[in-house]
């Protein structure tokens, strides 16, 4: 089937391997499960990530060799999350590019240090190739030449801040603007793909303030930028029935991520900081672009189908 004979159709930008699965998971699952064509695009393959699995430790480090596994495991976690649509953004030419070029060219991991609390800062050591350091209207006409292609009405990323301000995270954000932009351009040079797309409704991921405390503690000085005022808020997706979807896929990553059984078989995860989540189902959205569509069911005024107003439903 190809992917415009599918009536609903959503487009999901992320800096590395794995944050995906947590910001998204639960979604993801629930939307690939009805039937929606659900694209994952990904910016790096997370060369530099932190390995939090002592048996897989010797991969620290060594960029081309954790790179090389992290593809395997996000391989892993999108079959996990019934997600058959992924791609590298490095992958997508621009317009008019030499395959030879297209095949050269590498966004890596940026690395990053923890600064204070709980929000990343840039890595001392950014290599030439770090995506950080990626022209912003190429990087965004490799993804605009994407949404031409795939045409998705909706497009997911993180908040401008990059959820907890991973430098990587922050561009991702910063690409996906530009890239709906420039999709909708006649003009626009780099893109290929030819016919422009417009996108119906552009969110961010974020954490509603009023929970924000079971995961990131009382402090509040200390929650990062994804934490947004509940009025922020415009749509929130539900999916307890695709929690042992959501673990499985957490469970895949297994170089970045820690998984176990918390009272009452509840799964909790670890990434790093020596912190345990529970693996929530329940994930939020502030639209950045597009006209909202409240559920009349919900008491709260907030959406709760991320196509509501645009697409029929499942």
């Amino acid at each position: 089937m190809e992917s415009l004979d599918v009536p609903r159709r959503m487009l999901l930008v992320h800096a590395h391997p794995d944050d995906e699965t947590i910001g998204n998971g639960a979604t993801m699952a629930r939307y690939a499960a009805a039937g929606a064509g659900v694209t994952l695009v990904t910016c790096t393959r997370g060369e530099r990530g932190e390995v939090v699995e002592p048996e897989l430790a010797h991969l620290e480090g060594d960029h081309a060799a954790l790179g090389a596994h992290r593809v395997l495991e996000l391989a892993a976690a999108m079959e996990a999350l019934g997600v058959t649509d992924h791609r590298f953004l490095d992958d997508a030419p621009l317009a008019g590019e030499d395959p030879a070029a297209t095949a050269a060219a590498r966004y890596e991991d940026s690395g990053m240090a923890w600064g204070e609390g709980m929000r990343a800062v840039a890595a001392p050591d950014t290599g030439p190739a770090a995506f950080v350091r990626a022209d912003l209207d190429e990087a965004a006409s490799r993804l605009a030449g994407v949404l031409r292609e795939v045409r998705p009405q909706v497009v997911i990323t993180y908040e401008p801040g990059g959820g907890y301000g991973h430098p990587d995270h922050v561009q991702a954000a910063a690409v996906a603007r530009r890239a709906v932009e420039l999709a909708a351009d006649p003009a626009a040079p780099q893109v290929p793909g030819g016919v422009p797309w417009e996108v119906a409704k552009f969110y961010e991921g974020v954490v509603p303030a009023s929970v924000a405390a079971d995961s990131f503690g009382d402090d509040r000085s200390s929650w990062p930028s994804m934490v947004v005022d509940d009025d922020e808020v415009t749509c929130v997706v539900e999916a307890p029935e695709q929690l042992s979807a959501k673990a499985a896929a957490l469970r895949a990553h297994r170089s970045q991520i820690r998984l176990r059984l918390a009272g009452e078989g509840v799964p909790e995860f670890m990434v790093s900081q020596d912190r345990w989540l529970a693996v929530w189902t329940t994930e939020a959205y502030r639209l950045a672009r597009g006209v909202a569509a409240p559920d009349t069911r919900r008491a709260d005024g907030l959406e709760s189908d991320l196509f509501a107003g645009i697409a029929p439903p499942a």
